[in-house]
């Protein structure tokens, strides 16, 4: 298909059409809203259902039954309405329900502000909900990469049963760029059979029950035993990162969604400059990719965030002390300025150490 102009949140929205979502619930909340309301319009048209619920509470557990009767089910929301799904989403998760889940972060905490942030990352990747459980964490950085990550979120999901999630922030979902889809949908009638889901059998078969509740602790502990070895063989297969000129880089900025754009170009100022900077770009927070960053001999390391430093805590158990990891962020909605990054860079060119001045 050829390429159209699209914003990040239409686009979302669009390409989980494409990949045989066929069920959204969800309710509005700056700045997300315009997935539902594209949902609103497409979602009829496509044969599937959009249902605006009463609240964010009601929405996940919406997609919590239509998931579990084996639909591709979705939600997005924005920070302070994530919060009120946490305890869904660790219902979905316990009884292994795959779906998506989007957050369009903006700035907290509390109701905070509508302008983008990512201090939310901590709530996605250590605390979206009680119980031991990971969801798969996408971090998509322009809209086309959004539209290539949604079929396989949710083809991933399916696979082994776990939930995944987007996270994103304002300024992506309100972005405008060309965005190219598959000349085909995907077809829902067509997708792999999920035997678990509990559908009606006629008979032919024993019912199947989903429940997160399991009273006796010996058989708790083995469905989680289980639950985490599907996460280890997630680690092995999702693990997806770019590295931008960090072949022979001295400072590697590490910077996802948004800000990984920002940190892109003040990489090349940099080099322009002399300095050998580089990037590198998690694409999936959950599995972090840990051992890719570990592998880059930098002199020094420095993690861009929109927040008070949240993903430099991965970086740092990445890098393990081989190397100096600073911090750069902005907050309440403010986005680093690449005047203002670039700065930092150059002071650590000169003193990779940062003698204290991260902030």
């Amino acid at each position: 298909m050829e390429p159209i102009l699209m914003k990040g949140n239409e686009v979302l929205a669009q390409a989980a059409i494409f990949a045989g979502c066929r069920q959204y619930f969800g309710y509005p909340i700056t700045p997300q809203t315009e997935i539902a309301a594209y949902m609103s319009r497409q979602m009829p048209k496509a044969g599937g259902v959009y249902l605006q619920a009463e609240s964010e509470v009601a929405a996940i557990n919406m997609v919590l039954g239509a998931g579990a009767a084996g639909g591709r089910a979705m939600t997005s929301t924005s920070s302070p309405g994530l919060s009120l799904m946490t305890e869904g989403i660790s219902y979905i998760a316990g009884m292994d329900i795959p779906c998506l889940i989007v957050n369009v972060q903006r700035g907290g905490p509390g109701l905070g502000g509508i302008q983008p942030s990512q201090a939310d990352y901590w709530q996605a990747t250590r605390a979206l909900g009680h119980g031991d459980f990971h969801v798969m964490v996408f971090a998509p950085s322009s809209v086309q990469e959004i539209a290539d990550l949604v079929p396989r979120a949710f083809d991933l999901a399916d696979q082994y049963r776990v939930p995944a999630m987007f996270l994103m922030d304002g300024s992506l979902g309100q972005m405008m760029e060309p965005v190219a889809f598959p000349d085909k949908p995907a077809d829902p009638g067509a997708l792999p059979e999920k035997p678990w889901a509990a559908v009606g059998n006629g008979g032919k078969r024993p019912n199947n029950i989903l429940n997160s509740l399991m009273l006796k602790a010996p058989v708790l502990e083995a469905s989680v035993l289980e639950r985490f070895d599907r996460y280890e063989a997630i680690k092995q297969e999702l693990c997806e990162y770019e590295a931008y000129r960090t072949g022979d880089a001295q400072i590697v900025l590490v910077a996802y969604g948004t800000t990984a754009r920002i940190a892109k170009s003040v990489v090349d100022e940099a080099r322009k400059e002399g300095i050998k900077a580089g990037l590198f770009r998690p694409v999936t927070l959950w599995p972090y990719p840990y051992e890719p960053l570990s592998r880059l001999s930098a002199r020094c390391f420095l993690a861009v965030e929109m927040s008070m430093g949240q993903m430099v805590e991965d970086v740092r158990l990445a890098v393990n002390g081989r190397a100096p990891v600073h911090f750069y962020g902005r907050t309440g909605g403010m986005i680093p300025r690449p005047n203002e990054v670039l700065e930092r860079v150059r002071a650590l060119a000169k003193d990779p150490s940062g003698k204290g001045a991260d902030r």
